[in-house]
């Protein structure tokens, strides 16, 4: 998508915005964000490329085995809003039948239930990340971010969001864009250091 373009409402869930070298918020710094809502009222989404050092299994115990099939089996700091909030992002192991227990996000990805167990959920898992907060964006603020250039918008992968190497997630997702943005992939962090 032309990064001149904005999408209209709702049109950004489940798309990753890739933080451009220009994006100068220490929050987000070189993150990549999946959107999970983008309404009227605004945007939510989680950073998929921030592990912590926090094991599943001290915060989430029921989750640990789940997560420790797509490592790191840690939680993620998922944004700077509400850090004591845990919201969890699945994979089903089959294709997901339509239940309303399950919020289809991409493809095989969903949100999930943490209060329910991973045995009790109303589709098999085989892989669950954890986000310790979120990043959240008023009404129309997400969308004059990116006409600022602060964002690039572009497809999420359901692979994405269970990267086992999340510290070259950046890269990665630019690189795959080709041409411009994925020129921009081997951009310094320090560009005073180039």
């Amino acid at each position: 998508m032309p990064d001149d373009e904005v999408r209209g409402h709702g049109a950004l869930t489940a798309a990753l915005l890739v933080a451009s070298p220009r994006l100068d918020d220490p929050n987000f710094n070189r993150t990549v964000v999946l959107v999970l809502d983008h309404g009227e009222e605004g945007a939510l989404g989680v950073v998929l490329n921030r592990p912590t050092s926090l094991d599943v299994s001290e915060i989430l115990e029921p989750w640990q085995d789940a997560a420790a099939a797509t490592p790191p089996a840690t939680v993620f700091r998922g944004g700077p809003v509400s850090p004591d909030a845990v919201i969890g992002l699945a994979r089903a192991a089959h294709p997901p039948r339509v239940d309303e227990r399950w919020r289809s996000l991409l493809g095989p990805v969903g949100t999930v239930d943490l209060g329910v167990a991973p045995e009790d959920q109303p589709v098999a898992l085989d892989a669950i990340r954890l986000f310790a907060g979120y990043a959240g964006w008023t009404t129309g603020q997400l969308e004059a971010e990116i006409e600022e250039g602060g964002w690039f918008v572009v497809d999420a992968r359901p692979d994405d969001v269970f990267s086992t190497d999340p510290e070259r997630l950046w890269h990665d997702i630019l690189r795959r864009q080709g041409g411009e943005l994925g020129l921009l992939a081997g951009y310094p962090p320090h560009p005073s250091l180039n």
